[in-house]
């Protein structure tokens, strides 16, 4: 990305076709849409990039086989066919995930369950599927493809307790007996915003965080013209002026202007709910494929591995609490309830002790109006214009990004009468590198190089230049870990990194993979605190202020667990 500060010189200089707010998936999604359309675009963020919501995810890329129960059957097709792009599109950020759904005592694996597999096998494929793969007799499980840009879901099918353990090895207590194998996709959230943003500005989009939109400009016949901005850490005010404005602002869409949303009878109301997750170590909970956990009440719940860890989540309960910032923590009730459903899964004893970390994120759900549970309300994404002509789009999920994005681009073509039609179902997001391929650098791990060559693909090369330059660049910044301090170099020089938060939580997961670890030893965090001021300039002041406001940042988003 380019350097903050010619980015906000270009947003105050210059007048742009599309203005976007919101720097999460939906906000990067329509700024790289718009851009390849031929838009020019400015995209302005309140926090940092993915602050919010986008890096709170489950890390899953799936058509949800929950929402089959509510029949809601077009949400569920449109996104198994995005999965099926966004693996083709980035596969070194998208990857296929066995799912195992498992039985025990002798018995079989719920039929209904089979019957929403075999629904899901048919809405996951094009009309014309490709010619399965030849499947190898004696093999104990069905692997993923060698070239993920290739990969075509299987269909689900039954499989032996033997091969249940061996993608679920927690379960071994248990002797499950059978179960069912299916596929879907995961990714780190936060790092397919990244993506997508260096794509939008690869096509002439200008980004900026730490840039907080205070107000709508309207010109003399009340139409938007462009927004009011505040720069942090300055202070400084001007306007970025644009003929369109684009509020993506996911569940914070009514600050912008709440007046005109809410005095429009159409527009519909964002219900916010709140899904927490935890992580644990492999050690504790062993997984190489995923498992759907029973969590009482007909619910379930994931136990994912991710980046070296093991992931539980979510639940989805009404969210009641303040939205006034990004920072909301996980409650500790959410944090026994996926603890109670993990144990009574898997025989362990796993106590909140036992974290290496925890997030929430706020979703915003679509209501309906009705007395509902949030888990029944409307996970559609709503694109509404109002009076002024600012274009909202909010609800939606991760997996449909881009979608979202197609159809809030298409509404300013529709209203402008362009000729332009989308791109983004055949532009790369990024570009894959083997490992082989990656320079070998004196002190960095072997198991490193995977890491990078997943989060950056080809621009790994470039944190490999970075370590280069100094030997102490090379080193893990957390022992069991593979993250770099090089990457916290990168983050500030490439990617608009302006904190540690930036750096820990969303350019790197630390925060969310050894919260209690970092926050339980100054030195993890002083050397990020340094390595980063000193491409930001900061004096000794300034990094010992930058600690203390990590420590609250850690504790105010619920990271540090036990700690």
């Amino acid at each position: 990305m380019i350097a903050r500060a010619d980015a906000l010189q270009a947003l105050a200089d210059e007048t742009f076709d599309v203005v976007v707010v919101g720097g999460g998936i939906t906000g990067a999604g329509v700024a790289f849409d718009a851009a390849t359309r031929g838009y020019s675009v400015a995209l302005v963020e309140r926090a940092d990039y993915a602050a919010g919501t986008s890096s709170r995810s489950s890390k899953l890329v799936h058509g949800g086989l929950r929402y089959l129960q509510n029949f809601d059957l077009g949400l569920v097709r449109e996104a198994l066919l995005e999965r099926q792009l966004m693996v083709a599109l980035a596969p070194h950020l998208v990857h296929p995930l066995p799912l195992v759904v498992a039985a025990f005592d002798g018995e079989r694996p719920d039929r209904r369950t089979g019957v929403g597999l075999n629904l899901y096998d048919v809405m996951s494929v094009e009309r014309l599927r490709r010619p399965a793969r030849p499947r190898l007799r004696g093999r104990s499980s069905t692997p993923a493809p060698a070239d993920p840009s290739d990969w075509s879901p299987e269909r689900h099918r039954m499989i032996s307790g033997e091969e249940v353990l061996e993608l679920v090895p927690a379960l071994a207590a248990r002797e499950p007996t059978s179960g069912y194998l299916f596929y879907d996709c995961q990714t780190d959230d936060a790092r397919l915003v990244l993506t997508v943003l260096a794509e939008a500005e690869r096509f002439g989009a200008v980004c900026a965080n730490g840039v907080d939109v205070t107000a709508l400009v309207r010109d003399e016949g009340g139409r938007a013209s462009g927004v009011h901005v505040r720069a942090a850490p300055s202070g400084e005010e001007f306007v970025v002026r644009a003929a369109n404005v684009v509020n993506a602002t996911g569940v914070w869409a009514d600050r912008l202007r709440p007046g005109e949303l809410h005095d429009d009878a159409d527009v519909p109301r964002i219900r916010p709910s709140r899904g927490t997750h935890i992580t644990l170590r492999h050690e504790d909970l062993p997984l190489t494929g995923g498992a759907i956990v029973p969590a009482g009440g007909g619910r379930s719940i994931f136990a994912l591995p991710w980046l070296g860890r093991t992931l539980l989540g979510t639940t989805d309960n009404d969210f009641e609490g303040p939205l006034h910032d990004h920072h909301v923590p996980p409650a500790p009730q959410d944090v026994e309830y996926l603890l109670s459903a993990a144990n009574a899964y898997f025989a362990t004893s796993l106590r909140p002790s036992d974290l290496t970390g925890a997030y929430a994120g706020v979703r915003p759900l679509i209501s309906t109006g009705d007395p509902k549970k949030s888990v029944d309300i409307s996970r559609k994404a709503e694109l509404y214009e109002t009076s002024s002509g600012m274009v909202t789009i909010t609800g939606g999920k991760l997996t449909t990004w881009r979608r979202m994005a197609k159809m809030t681009v298409d509404r300013l073509v529709l209203r402008e009468a362009r000729d332009a039609p989308c791109r983004t179902h055949e532009i790369p997001l990024g570009a894959p590198v083997a490992v082989a391929d990656l320079p070998r650098v004196e002190g960095v791990p072997p198991e490193s190089y995977i890491a990078l060559a997943g989060r950056y693909g080809h621009a790994a090369h470039d944190v490999l230049a970075v370590a280069r330059e100094r030997a102490e660049l090379a080193d893990p910044i957390v022992g069991d870990l593979p993250d770099l301090l090089a990457e916290v170099v990168y983050a500030a020089r490439c990617e608009q990194a302006r904190s540690l938060g930036d750096v820990l939580l969303r350019r790197t997961r630390l925060g969310l993979l050894a919260g209690p670890q970092i926050a339980g030893s100054e030195d993890a965090a002083r050397r990020v605190a340094a390595a980063l001021g000193g491409e930001l300039n900061w004096a000794a002041q300034e990094i010992a202020e930058q600690l203390c406001t990590w420590a609250r940042e850690a504790t105010a988003e619920g990271v540090v667990g036990s700690a």
